[in-house]
């Protein structure tokens, strides 16, 4: 699936319906360069969550966990990952295989870990069809519009 954005509210609001829409379980990877809206969009799946407070991409922590939205919401950065082993350490497992959701930012850096039954999204910038488009590829999921 492929969907066209034209601006940040346009690309918040199809991240608001992916958490609307999201079930306990699923591990979605989030792929993209650095500016094309990687942060806009997962602020837009933690309030169709429900969730309220601030979410900042956490390039430093690896990790952010938000409990208070009708579902866990558990937000991975892992840029910063040297190897596989410090996801061990933070027991990416139990994030990966429990209740809440996950959106993992850089996942194909830890491509060896993650589930089989991911969701991929990649946000794609294409300066010629204006500064804010955004062509976002969907794989893994039926969304209902």
């Amino acid at each position: 699936m492929i969907i066209e954005t034209y601006n940040a509210k346009e690309t918040f609001c199809l991240g608001e319906k992916i958490g609307q829409q999201a079930l306990p379980g699923q591990v979605y990877t989030l792929n993209g360069d650095l500016g094309v809206g990687k942060t806009v969009f997962t602020q837009g799946v933690a309030k169709g969550l429900g969730i309220t407070e601030p979410v900042n991409s956490p390039t430093f922590t690896i990790i952010q966990e938000y409990e208070e939205g009708r579902l866990p919401f558990y937000h991975f950065d892992v840029y910063r990952i040297g190897d596989i082993e410090e996801m061990e350490e933070i027991g990416y497992d139990d994030y990966f295989f429990g209740q809440g959701v996950c959106l993992i930012e850089w996942a194909e850096l830890i491509k060896e870990i993650l589930p089989s039954d991911i969701i991929s999204i990649t946000i794609e910038k294409d300066l010629e069809k204006g500064f804010d488009y955004r062509k976002i590829t969907i794989t893994g999921l039926e969304l209902e519009m």
